[in-house]
């Protein structure tokens, strides 16, 4: 365990080497058949660089050798460049190496002139991820809140969510991000009438082990509800809290502050003052206006906060 000036750091990057040859022509992809009819479900891991938990699953499911009892299973790394970047004194720089690598997923970036790591690498898993009915895409967060699920507000990921149960949380987004275009949104997935699932798990602080243990579960939920695996040992859980995103405010200036420390699911009153920058005010659209994912420094152009409310 290694600790920066704020940062404890109970899990460190592995090397990835050995699962770099994959056998669908796409570095860090492996897809395994079961040889029987059943969905195809994508398991995606390292979208953000810093965020382990997502490597501790794949890894875990390929050392262990999972087979699907059905259909295909399909995992991958995905921005294993950033990944690679990891540098202890600065465990918060490895996100991304150009991109926000879950922003990129619009056919105007993927077919645009543009170039980086985070393009190149997206435009290799377009067919990837094309290819599958449902999607899991692994996350964590840079503060210490409770996990919560991620995805389009179509009922058939919210009956998914629901059906996995662990996390209890729900962001549900009716119209997107509204900063660019995530993987989960990718082509049909964005779609009201396809029928695959796709979303996000934000299973706690990046560096925390109890971060993995939250992502292998909701991970083998996952694969359990579409039956690649047999269930789980059922168990009770609190009804789950819906939110809905309203607004994701951007960072435009470098002297953006928010108006007091926040971590996340910080609940402000309608009309309420949350951060300001550039002579600008951030304020709380509704009562019980809840935030999520606060930026954790001024970075002009990425993500300051979410504005959403209970549903």
């Amino acid at each position: 365990m290694s600790q920066t000036t704020d940062t404890v750091i109970e899990v460190m990057p592995r090397d990835l080497s050995a699962y770099r040859q994959g056998n669908v022509g796409v570095d860090y992809v492996h897809r395994l058949e079961s040889g029987r009819p059943g969905p195809h479900v994508l398991i995606n891991a390292l979208t953000h660089g810093n965020e382990f938990c997502g490597m501790t699953v794949v890894t875990h499911l390929l050392d262990t050798q999972v087979r699907p009892l059905i259909g295909t299973l399909t995992l991958s790394f995905a921005n294993v460049e950033a990944y690679q970047s990891f540098d202890p004194s600065k465990p918060f720089a490895s996100r991304q190496i150009v991109h926000n690598m879950n922003r990129i997923w619009s056919a105007e970036q993927l077919d645009g002139t543009e170039d980086s790591p985070e393009l190149r690498r997206a435009r290799a898993m377009r067919e990837v991820v094309q290819a599958a009915d449902h999607v899991l895409d692994i996350h964590s967060t840079a503060q210490d809140v409770e996990p919560f699920w991620v995805y389009p507000a179509f009922e058939r990921n919210a009956q998914v969510a629901l059906g996995v149960g662990i996390p209890q949380i729900h962001l549900a987004m009716p119209n997107g991000l509204g900063s660019g275009t995530p993987l989960i949104q990718y082509g049909a997935f964005g779609q009201a009438q396809h029928h695959g699932a796709a979303m996000v798990v934000e299973c706690g602080q990046h560096f925390k082990k109890t971060t993995g243990d939250v992502a292998l579960a909701s991970t083998l939920g996952f694969l359990a509800h579409f039956g690649l695996i047999a269930p789980p040992p059922a168990q009770p859980l609190p009804p789950a809290k819906r939110f809905e995103l309203l607004q994701t405010c951007v960072i435009t200036s470098s002297d953006f502050r928010f108006v007091k420390p926040v971590k996340g699911f910080e609940v402000f009153a309608q009309g309420e003052l949350i951060a300001t920058q550039g002579g600008q005010e951030i304020r709380a659209l509704c009562d019980d206006c809840t935030i999520l994912m606060p930026a954790r420094e001024a970075i002009v152009g990425r993500e300051a906060v979410y504005l959403a409310k209970p549903i």
